[in-house]
């Protein structure tokens, strides 16, 4: 196990065989690029700046699922694209529930996204709808 305190992620690359990356509180946005990290199972990107803004989620998830493919456990809450009741009054459980669908469709091997299990019914789900249930606003 080793820790790394680091104001940027140049130089992530030489830690090929990382399996925890904790990157909570540090201003990331949507175009968060990770190196190639094929042994990393833990992934925190709590209270960042990752949204669902245009298609730039979708990238980054899509980034996640090429670069760290043997993700299982991802946490993005405290960002815009997590959505949260107790935060924000317009969210509630069903939007919550539209973006566990989304994540786990682009990130099929999750086995925990935030702080819950992910759920046979909702993999399935994930599978037969979850390209559809990116959170918008109507403008």
């Amino acid at each position: 196990v080793a820790f790394v305190v680091c104001r940027s992620l140049e130089g992530l690359e030489t830690f090929s065989y990382l399996e925890e990356l904790i990157l909570d509180n540090n201003l990331l946005g949507n175009d968060l690029l990770l190196p190639r990290l094929p042994h990393l199972h833990t992934l925190t990107l709590n209270k960042n700046q990752i949204s669902f803004q245009r298609n730039t989620c979708k990238i980054l998830l899509d980034h996640l699922a090429e670069v760290v493919p043997s993700l299982q456990y991802l946490s993005l809450l405290g960002n815009i694209a997590c959505p949260n009741e107790l935060v924000c009054k317009e969210k509630d459980e069903d939007d919550y529930q539209r973006y566990r669908y989304f994540v786990l469709h682009k990130l099929t091997n999750l086995k925990f996204l935030d702080t819950r299990k992910v759920t046979t019914r909702e993999r399935e789900e994930a599978l037969i709808r979850g390209a559809f249930m990116k959170v918008v606003k109507p403008k």
